[in-house]
């Protein structure tokens, strides 16, 4: 388990959606990223959470919805990661894992990508 502070975990989370390839961001509509401590349940066995429709399930959207959020969760990152380098690379996976989710791929087919 590594520690860092709340502002230095945003920044580092900033950092990673930015190496995320553009083609990868641009689909996405309405959409926010949440830091969060843990989840509601106050567990560490969360790493992140897609909240919302799936592009791939969604009827008529986008007249007033409130947005969908990829949150990802602060301390159970920390809790599995040893140094800032592996922190990186499961911040990485967690974005891509949830975008994937907004897209419509379920775990499974993550899990056959070698994305979760």
């Amino acid at each position: 388990m590594i520690e860092m502070a709340p502002d230095a975990f945003d920044e580092l989370v900033s950092d990673e959606l930015d190496l995320l390839p553009d083609d990868m961001l641009d689909g996405l509509d309405n959409v926010v990223f949440v830091v969060e401590d843990r989840p509601a349940d106050g567990s560490l066995d969360l790493l992140g959470l897609y909240d919302g429709v799936a592009i791939t399930e969604r009827g008529q959207y986008g007249f007033g919805e409130m947005p969908d959020r990829i949150i990802l969760y602060r301390e159970p990152l920390l809790a599995i990661c040893a140094d800032v380098e592996e922190l990186r690379d499961e911040v990485h996976v967690t974005l891509v894992h949830e975008i994937a989710h907004f897209y419509g791929i379920d775990d499974e087919r993550l899990h056959e990508l070698g994305w979760a």
